[in-house]
């Protein structure tokens, strides 16, 4: 069954792949010469497998960030051909010059592309800080406050590099937390990137009197193995909770979660069942699921991230159909739910429709006004 759904995938990428460069050679068939027309066809079906070719060739970052660019070009030419197709069907309706329609309409969707990737790059790498406030009804420290900063899903590699993890850091510090929560997606399917620009001696530069602590997602899952990231999150500094609870200050119990695709996750009520319920209990779990369990088990905030609202719209409309809250906040009951759309992006570094943010959550206890 997964060969065939391989096969499917396969076959339906290359038509529009084919798609995409027969309307491509149709703008500029009238100005090059037809000598090109076999190196624009060799470019074509590099470009369209370089993603697949940087998994295969390991650490390659050419080939990472020249695939990445290539699925924003493509993400972006899926949505915009199709409109302007029926643009220039619709001109028929009229008397145009059908070769000033060509031409215009090759000009305008090479300007309408290069409009949104720069846009979708200033979405991507220019973060901004969301702030939510949460009432616990129970006792917390004795100011009966805390300040928390989540961020999820920053896909630390060659394009989420150096300066990005920089700045997110002198972001969260500017901000003074008592308490920082990182719920998953720490690294973007590679360790190396990671390891070789440096990024533990940055991220080891976070400040929080309560600590760091980290939860693993998805793409932290490289190859199936978690101990080498859990060791180099462990020497920044953080402490990696992976399906383990800690108690913090001695008045709050954390739980951190196996993402939720690990076969080998345990079952919340094995978590839960000896920690004192009386505290607040807040949960880092990388995927915005199980709430309703989350809720009978007790805990009192969950933080997550992965959907990335879509990164590209309309895919948010998407993940709002699948997940019962894939950005922002949600209450059910005594848990209190918070969903980022993240600091990083997988694939394309561009967001349209969404923001990379880190998240600034003000939590006041019952013991606030004492």
């Amino acid at each position: 069954m997964f060969i065939i759904i391989g096969l499917v995938f396969i076959a339906l990428y290359a038509l529009i792949v084919f798609y995409i460069g027969w309307s491509g050679w149709g703008w500029i068939k009238p100005v090059v010469s037809g000598r090109f027309r076999l190196f624009y066809i060799i470019a074509l079906i590099f470009l369209a497998s370089s993603l697949i070719l940087s998994r295969v060739v390991a650490g390659s970052a050419v080939l990472s960030v020249i695939g990445s660019y290539w699925l924003a070009v493509f993400s972006l030419l899926l949505i915009l051909l199709p409109l302007v197709h029926l643009m220039v069907w619709l001109t028929k309706l009229v008397r145009l010059p059908r070769r000033a329609v060509q031409k215009w309409s090759g000009i305008l969707t090479l300007v309408a592309l290069v409009s949104l990737l720069g846009y979708g790059s200033y979405n991507a790498y220019s973060p901004v800080v969301r702030s939510y406030e949460v009432q616990i009804d129970k006792p917390g420290p004795a100011s009966g406050k805390l300040h928390i900063v989540m961020a999820s899903d920053m896909h630390f590699g060659y394009l989420s590099g150096k300066r990005h993890a920089e700045r997110m850091v002198q972001e969260i510090n500017a901000l003074h937390p008592d308490l920082i929560l990182l719920p998953g997606d720490i690294v973007d399917d590679d360790v190396r990137p990671y390891k070789e620009k440096g990024l533990g001696a940055v991220l080891a530069k976070l400040e929080a009197p309560l600590g760091v602590y980290a939860s693993l997602g998805n793409h932290d899952r490289f190859k199936g193995g978690t101990e080498e990231i859990i060791s180099l999150l462990k020497e920044s500094g953080m402490q990696v909770l992976y399906d383990e609870d800690v108690e913090v200050g001695g008045w709050l119990t954390l739980i951190g979660r196996k993402d939720y695709s690990d076969k080998e996750r345990a079952k919340l009520a094995d978590l839960t069942k000896e920690i004192d319920h009386s505290k607040p209990v807040f949960m880092l779990e990388h995927q915005p699921v199980e709430f309703g369990i989350a809720q009978e088990q007790g805990v009192d905030l969950m933080v997550s991230g992965h959907t990335h609202r879509g990164q590209i719209a309309p895919a948010n409309l998407i993940t709002s159909r699948v997940f019962e809250n894939d950005w922002g906040y949600l209450q059910k009951g005594q848990l209190h739910t918070i969903v980022s759309s993240g600091y990083g992006f997988w694939g394309p570094p561009i967001r349209i429709g969404s923001r990379s943010e880190i998240v600034s959550i003000q939590v006041q206890f019952s013991n606030a006004d004492q």
